[in-house]
């Protein structure tokens, strides 16, 4: 089974009228309707909506015994003001597909399509649209929704498109894709002064001049390996913009990121240790939040093998070539539970970079991700 012209035309088209209309995280109703309208007229066996929030689920059961094969993309957009460099430009102020989730939604849209048209032989294909990817929040909700368990994988895939990377290469490996990461929000509290007394007050900023670097050389980043961790401080702010008042508050955002599960763990525990006791010898008080937790993704060495053997098929370039990736992805979480493999699909060595205000997915890629969803659906399930 192909895409033929006319599938391209409308899916590109779906494309254009996702990429105008973006949500952020955990706001992705229209976007959520219109994929369910899109899935309910290639009538799946069933069509789950509402599900970990606002995502949508496809099961296409061929009626046979056999595996569950999902495939996931993602619903949600970032809050970055897009450059006007195309004409399906973001209609939202502020709000913007440049992670090219849209592109993804409409490749496993390409799937759902040739699946209908074609059922699969045993078992059944999922297709998940996964909501709040952006801040690691969709994949835990989606399966801890009671719902999750009429569709609970034995295998997993997903497509991200990659810039850097040749146009239409597919870079995987077998363990580690993408590394675990999560936020933390350090607040100091102590007590204001005059500026002309500042010893009459307990100022948080010479702790935040002390943790600093002590934070860093935690992290130092250096070769994506097991022993790999990066520790990035992405914000601080101590007190007021004022002359006359010495700080009595201060916030520190760091973003911890490893190799694994287990080490992220590690890296948190002695970093919380090392805040509170800095905080305690100082007098202040301490409140540490976490934020945008992501598991590793992890790639499975049977479900690598499935992908590449369908790549070989289809004529797709493919190897390991920019993977693993330092940013992390919230796929991973799925492969808790079933053989999953993460791909990452090149855009282009001169595109502009994920999150850029000027970053657009390929059009002619669509048909790309959708034949190789395809072709693993079709070599697992017939």
């Amino acid at each position: 089974m192909m895409l033929g012209n006319a599938d391209l035309v409308e899916l590109t088209a779906l494309r254009h009228a996702l990429h105008r209309a973006p949500e952020v995280s955990g706001q992705e109703v229209e976007t959520a309707r219109r994929i369910a309208t899109e899935l309910s007229a290639l009538n799946p066996s069933e069509l789950i909506t509402g599900i970990g929030g606002h995502g949508v689920a496809a099961v296409f059961d061929s009626g046979e015994p056999g595996p569950a094969v999902l495939f996931r993309a993602e619903l949600d957009a970032l809050p970055i003001a897009e450059d006007p460099h195309v004409e399906w430009v973001s209609e939202r102020p502020g709000v913007s597909h440049v992670c090219g989730h849209d592109g993804h939604m409409v490749m496993l849209m390409g799937l759902a399509r040739l699946i209908a048209r074609k059922p699969v032989a045993k078992g059944r294909v999922i297709v998940l649209f996964q909501p709040a990817e952006e801040t690691g929040a969709g994949a835990r909700a989606v399966i801890e929704d009671p719902n999750f368990a009429r569709i609970a994988p034995d295998f997993a895939f997903a497509i991200h498109g990659l810039p850097g990377r040749p146009r239409g290469y597919v870079g995987t490996k077998r363990g580690l894709m993408n590394c675990a990461s999560v936020g933390l929000k350090i607040t100091l509290s102590g007590k204001t002064a005059h500026a002309a007394d500042p010893g009459a007050g307990r100022s948080p900023l010479p702790v935040f001049a002390r943790l600093a670097p002590v934070l860093e050389a935690l992290g130092p980043g250096g070769d994506l390996d097991d022993a790999f961790r990066l520790v990035t401080l992405t914000h601080l702010s101590v007190g007021e913009p004022t002359f006359g008042i010495a700080p009595g508050e201060g916030v520190l955002y760091a973003t911890l990121r490893t190799g694994g599960d287990d080490s992220l763990a590690a890296l948190e525990a002695e970093i919380r240790a090392r805040v509170a006791e800095e905080a305690k010898t100082a007098g202040l008080g301490l409140e540490i939040e976490e934020h945008d937790r992501f598991a590793a993704s992890v790639n499975a060495a049977e479900a690598v093998g499935i992908a590449r053997q369908a790549m070989d098929s289809l004529g797709i370039a493919h190897g390991e070539e920019g993977v693993p990736m330092r940013a992390s992805e919230d796929f991973g979480l799925f492969g808790h539970g079933a053989k999953s493999a993460m791909m990452c699909l090149g855009v282009g060595l001169d595109a502009p970079a994920l999150h850029n205000p000027d970053y657009d997915f390929p059009d002619d890629l669509i048909g790309t991700g959708a034949h190789l969803f395809e072709r693993i659906a079709r070599d697992l399930l017939g």
